[in-house]
């Protein structure tokens, strides 16, 4: 794989309105499309769940209003996957990236995804893995980190949601994934203790080496060779 020809610039962005990141997003997808560079946004939302491009309201299970009194939003999106929830305690990631720099498609892409946030997770000792035809990194069969993205023309959008310690409750309102099989859980729920800017920091080490890219984080620079491996692709 050729490097990638600039560093990758992290934006920890904090508490955001998912409609607003949604339209930062967009932003920087044709910023991407201008001047090449690679982004990755870290962030938390408030209480906010979201329906895919073919998500199913029945997957929700209350009304909107009635979550809307809870305390939490319903936004329709056009990323791929069913329902999924977004709120404080969950870290959020956005990769703005050009895959054909990579020379690489959606299934790589989403595989790579599951990589970087499995070797994160084996940084606090939760030994993640993937589960065939189930997109995401799941735990003892459980779910502890969702995948939806949207590639337009190489450039890609949304990205994942890797739940540190978010209220569990939230998800007891919905079908995951559109799956009623599936059941959440979360590094606090597995005894992993570690604040978010943690995770932030083992995520960005292990993008830079899945993907190969210099990442710049604020005034740190992260090399992919820093990044001891501990899965493969």
């Amino acid at each position: 794989m050729e490097p990638y020809p600039a560093p990758c610039q992290v934006l920890r962005l904090g508490l955001v309105d998912y409609e607003a990141a949604w339209a930062e997003q967009r932003r920087l997808v044709e910023t991407c499309r201008e001047d090449g560079i690679a982004r990755l946004l870290l962030l938390e939302h408030p209480p906010t769940y979201t329906l895919g491009a073919r998500g199913k309201a029945e997957n929700l299970l209350l009304t909107e209003d009635s979550l809307r009194q809870l305390g939490a939003s319903v936004v329709r999106v056009d990323r791929g996957g069913d329902v999924t929830f977004h709120g404080p305690g969950q870290l959020v990631g956005y990769p703005i990236l050009d895959l054909r720099r990579w020379h690489q498609g959606p299934l790589w892409y989403v595989r790579s995804l599951e990589a970087v946030l499995i070797e994160a997770l084996a940084h606090f000792g939760v030994a993640g893995e993937r589960v065939a035809k189930r997109p995401g990194v799941w735990v003892d069969g459980a779910k502890i980190a969702s995948i939806g993205v949207r590639v337009s023309r190489g450039i890609t959008s949304h990205g994942f949601a890797l739940n540190v310690a978010p209220e569990m409750r939230w998800f007891s309102y919905m079908v995951p994934c559109g799956l009623p099989d599936v059941r959440m859980t979360s590094m606090a729920e597995l005894g992993a203790t570690a604040d978010l800017g943690e995770v932030m920091d083992a995520v960005i080490e292990a993008f830079a080496r899945v993907f190969e890219i210099e990442i710049q984080d604020g005034e740190r620079m992260v090399s992919p060779a820093e990044w001891t491996p501990v899965g493969a692709l």
